[in-house]
């Protein structure tokens, strides 16, 4: 899925900003995390990356292009992570130019996608 490049320093810069909006056992969980290599890794390639490619490539696909990329998104979320996702998908920051012209039921459908794939954990 991956269309385009994003740069990974903003993206980090942005996980970071809303790491501080945590709760603060939420923040320890994550912050914990974050400081593994291999965590943050993942997460930006399996997690934050396909979501910014939603937002700024999936306005432009057809309603079935838009589903197959959804279902092909296989990943699990913890809830911690998608408290610190939802603001980036619903256009907090830098992804506000993004956003525009994203359609309101496509972003739905994008977190309610995001949200059925969650593990048990730090919430």
């Amino acid at each position: 899925m991956r269309l385009f490049s994003f740069p990974t320093a903003a993206l980090e810069k942005a996980v970071a900003k809303r790491v501080l909006t945590l709760e603060p056992v939420a923040r320890d969980w994550f912050t914990e995390r974050w400081a593994q290599k291999p965590y943050k890794k993942s997460f930006l390639e399996k997690k934050a990356v396909p979501l910014v490619i939603f937002i700024a490539k999936g306005k432009n696909w057809s309603d079935a292009e838009f589903e197959d990329e959804l279902q092909s998104w296989d990943v699990n979320f913890y809830p911690v992570e998608i408290d610190v996702l939802r603001p980036i998908a619903e256009g907090d920051g830098m992804l506000q130019l993004m956003q525009k012209k994203v359609q309101p039921e496509r972003l739905e459908k994008l977190l309610q996608h995001m949200q059925s794939r969650t593990l048990p954990g730090v919430s």
